[in-house]
Parts: C-alpha cells; structure tokens; sequence
C-alpha cells in the first residue's frame, strides 16, 4: 500500500506518496474528535444549563438526558483512547513517531529545529510521521490531559452508585484531589485545555498542509501522505 517511488513534479522536485496512518490511527481520530465534541458540549450545560426548560426539574428529563450522553461519549473516548494506546506498540513506525525521548540529544535537535522552522515561517524538513514537537504536543496535550480526565471524569462518575465498580476503581481521586467541588473544578480545566490543544493543532495542520504540500489534512482519511526527496523517513520512533 506505499511506494517509494519518486516522480518529478512541475518544480523539478522529485516526489512521491506513501502509506503512513493505519486505519486505527484514523479511526481512532475521528472517533476521540466527535466524543470529545459531545463531552465539551454536554459538558458546558451540565456545568452551566442556561437552556433549562421552565417548570419543575421532575416534568422534564434534559438534564439526565444530556449527563447519559456526557457518561455515554465518556466510554467512547475511553476505549478510542486504549485503542490509539494499543497500536502505539502494534502499529508502524509512524504509529509511534515523535515520541518525546527526552533523553536524546537527536530528539531535541529536531525539536529545536522544527520549532525554528515554525518561527521563521520556512518549509524546512518534512517528517512522514510526528515531528518532535508535534510528538510533544501530544504526549502533554493529548495522553496527560486524556488520562487527568479520564481518570477525574470517571472518579465523579463514581459518584452515582457508591461501592461500584468505578469507586473503586477511582474513587480515591476525590479525597485526593480535596472533594467533590474542587475536583469537578480541575475536570473542568483540563476541558478547557483540550480547546487550547484544539485551536493550535488545526492551525499547525492547515499551515503544514499549505506550507509542506505533503498532504497532511487528507491524510486523516486517506492515510497517505506526500513527500519530496532529502525529506525525513528514517523509520524510527523519532520521525
């Protein structure tokens, strides 16, 4: 499903196309987009229903339909983000490229450089997978604030039937993190973060896809991705 082969294009620039996400990497895309829009949806009403419909809360049921489909998108991000956790380790190179060693001197020499190349608007080199600086965004952005809330969203889901399954498993947090309130507090900031991770993740996308020509916004569906010849493909973990 991928060549090497180079072309040459209108520029002179040889060129050429190549398989880079797997179907689990864009499935699981697209399935924590659409869960994480309904769980920042429902979940700005749940904190704040300005919508309330008039009359006593036990004539109507909106409140508990919208906190079913907060809990509901809450499962279907979980098991979109094991699965993406799974095929980190069972998936291709790129599955795994851009992953912070931080220990390396090559992690942060491409770190730098990418984030120069950002700076002066300039093309640089093209990685088929996750640059350093993109690996990092993800791991801050998408595992540690994917695991807080996971770990906090359903620590107060635990809430609704103590001694169950989630209490136990989670239950802890509340205590820990200094009782309810002050944890629904921290569930609600690190949702906020995901809007921050939002706003910049779909520039960087929109700037690499005009900037690089490699075909990064159609990827996500495809799976295949654009390339010119000297760019970066060393097939290891920091691609």
């Amino acid at each position: 499903m991928s060549t090497r082969t180079l072309h040459l294009g209108i520029s002179g620039c040889r060129y050429g196309r190549k398989y880079v996400w797997e179907l689990p990497i864009r499935l699981t895309h697209l399935v924590n987009v659409l869960a994480l829009a309904a769980l920042f949806a429902t979940g700005l009403y749940i904190a704040f229903p300005q919508l309330s419909p008039a009359g006593e809360a036990y004539k109507h049921f909106v409140m508990g339909r919208v906190r079913e489909i907060h809990f509901g998108a809450g499962m279907v991000f979980l098991a979109g983000f094991l699965l993406r956790i799974y095929w980190f380790y069972m998936g291709n190179d790129y599955a795994r490229s851009g992953f912070p060693f931080v220990w390396r001197a090559t992690w942060w020499r491409d770190l730098t450089r990418q984030a120069a190349a950002y700076l002066k608007l300039e093309r640089g080199h093209v990685h088929l997978g996750h640059n350093a600086l993109a690996g990092l965004a993800y791991t801050v952005f998408v595992i540690g604030l994917g695991w807080a809330q996971i770990v906090t969203g359903f620590a107060l889901y635990s809430e609704n039937r103590p001694g169950g399954f989630w209490e136990h498993l989670v239950g802890w947090v509340i205590p820990l993190m200094g009782g309810s309130y002050r944890l629904h507090m921290w569930h609600h900031l690190f949702a906020w973060g995901f809007v921050v991770f939002f706003v910049l993740h779909v520039y960087i996308v929109l700037y690499d896809t005009a900037q690089y020509r490699n075909g990064l916004l159609s990827s996500i569906v495809s799976g295949f991705k654009f390339y010119e010849e000297g760019d970066l493909d060393p097939g290891n973990w920091v691609s």
